[in-house]
């Protein structure tokens, strides 16, 4: 499994980018152990990367973490974000929250997996909007400081990008004219209302995989870190070319069995210019 997502990993950006990345979130993570033995391995080791990542209270041990290029930024605070739940329910996972300079700008960086649709999408909403919650709380806080401010909110959201728990709680906006200061543009509404995808389920198309960006990054008319367009990355061998998956992310496991593929859900880029 490493080896496979080494393979993707390691291009991802690259076409535009000579270093690939300069951050990567990632969800579903065990342990520190994981991401270090991803790092080192030999398409990926030459970078150097660093990882960030605390164990959270999701039962399963799925945490958040961050991947990153200290060649580009550099950490100046990381945290654990809770999420809150009912009584009633599983605790799920934290929000990985991380402070640093990417090419010498202050960036926030929010690194989520939003609560799943199991039980069903509508039972499960209040969930992920609770979940959304808790980035933009931070976030509000940030913007009555300074309305620019560089913020970056990515993951699996388990949620598109028309529902509520993206644009009425993290309020975005997806048409860059209608973006105003201390806002959250979506580039992936776009995409998604085109039929385009990084995950499919009974043969619709979903967009859960997401990266958002703050007006400081996208209209500000002094930054030097710029918003230059967004990327499905979905390579021919990515995908499934046979069985009940076809035409589907070709996932490592299916049905319990390795199935020599990399994951159920296509990453996505957002590629910046300075």
């Amino acid at each position: 499994k490493v080896d496979n997502l080494a393979d993707v990993i390691s291009i991802i950006g690259v076409d535009k980018a000579e270093d690939g990345f300069a951050l990567l979130g990632v969800a579903e993570v065990e342990n520190q152990d994981v991401l270090d033995v991803l790092c080192k391995h030999p398409k990926l080791a030459k970078r150097k990367l660093r990882s960030v990542i605390f164990d959270g209270p999701d039962n399963r041990s799925i945490d958040c973490g961050l991947l990153y290029n200290p060649k580009y930024f550099r950490v100046l605070e990381a945290k654990s974000l809770t999420v809150p739940v009912d009584s009633n329910e599983s605790p799920t996972r934290d929000v990985l929250y991380v402070v640093g300079k990417l090419n010498g700008e202050l960036v926030h960086v929010f690194v989520n997996h939003w609560p799943s649709r199991r039980g069903g999408e509508s039972a499960t909403r209040p969930k992920r909007k609770r979940a959304a919650a808790v980035s933009k709380h931070v976030i509000d806080s940030l913007m009555q400081i300074d309305p620019n401010t560089k913020v970056v909110v990515m993951g699996d959201l388990n949620d598109d990008p028309i529902n509520e728990s993206v644009t009425k709680v993290l309020g975005t906006e997806w048409k860059i004219d209608n973006l105003k200061k201390g806002g959250l543009f979506n580039p992936w509404t776009g995409f998604y209302k085109k039929g385009l995808g990084t995950m499919a389920y009974q043969d619709t198309w979903g967009l859960f995989d997401q990266i958002i960006l703050s007006y400081g990054f996208v209209k500000a008319p002094s930054t030097n870190l710029k918003f230059k367009h967004a990327e499905v990355f979905n390579r021919n061998f990515m995908i499934e070319k046979e069985g009940q998956y076809k035409g589907y992310p070709k996932r490592a496991y299916s049905n319990g069995n390795w199935n020599n593929g990399y994951s159920d859900h296509y990453p996505t880029i957002i590629y910046l210019s300075k």
